[in-house]
């Protein structure tokens, strides 16, 4: 059973919780993190979620995502699902955090404070197909043109960062 960890608008650890009934009954806030990669090409590094996924099923997001364990570090966290997730890892750095809050048609609720790590990458990516049903480097100029166009094919987290985000592309 997986456990994710509780936390205030301060990010203060308040305990921990199973992860799908954190998600539940409006979501309790929880400590999440949410990786974007990009290559010296300045393009960006996109993953198609799992159809098997309990929500965002299908939907293109940042390169990935997920929540720390009790006890491990967000950076830790980051660098296991990125090799778990896409098959790689390369150096990261958080560069800020948000909170947000959405419900899902499911009765599931994303609740979360949010920590952004960016990093470089430039070989090859061997997603996990069960984690991930597609993958894309994307010019960013593309990206910004069709998420604006077709903002249903997009993750809602990736839509509230993406901007933030966008400024640390040639950090």
């Amino acid at each position: 059973m997986e456990k994710v960890i509780l936390v205030d608008k301060n990010d203060k650890e308040l305990g921990s919780e199973e992860k799908i009934a954190a998600h539940q009954n409006g979501g309790k806030l929880h400590r999440a993190f949410s990786v974007f990669i990009f290559n010296s090409r300045g393009e960006i590094l996109l993953q198609k979620r799992a159809k098997e996924k309990y929500h965002s099923a299908l939907l293109w997001t940042n390169t990935c995502c997920s929540h720390p364990r009790p006890g491990e570090s967000l950076i830790e966290a980051c660098h296991r699902r990125l090799k778990e997730e896409m098959g790689f890892d390369c150096d990261l750095k958080e560069k800020f955090s948000f909170i947000y809050k959405v419900d899902f048609e499911n009765g599931i609720s994303e609740n979360e404070f949010d920590h952004v790590f960016v990093g470089k990458f430039n070989g090859a990516s061997a997603p996990d197909k069960k984690e991930v049903a597609d993958w894309k480097w994307i010019d960013v100029k593309e990206f910004k043109k069709d998420i604006k166009e077709n903002p249903e094919k997009y993750s809602y987290w990736l839509k509230d960062s993406l901007g933030s985000a966008l400024k640390y592309i040639r950090s």
